[in-house]
């Protein structure tokens, strides 16, 4: 009952922006390849930012 008032932590939040980036790259693959490298590139940018923080 008490996990709903916990906070996510910096990883938890840049892991989930990753994720969320990576299937929108994936979705978009299939109709626009630009638009989907800008997101990968954008996924690419969290996961040094999640290196950083380890």
């Amino acid at each position: 009952m008490f996990g709903m008032f916990k906070k996510k932590s910096e990883k938890e939040k840049l892991e989930e922006q990753y994720a969320k980036l990576q299937k929108e790259s994936f979705e978009l693959s299939k109709t626009n390849r630009k638009l989907s490298d800008q997101k990968a590139f954008e996924a690419e940018q969290v996961v040094k930012q999640l290196e950083k923080l380890n």
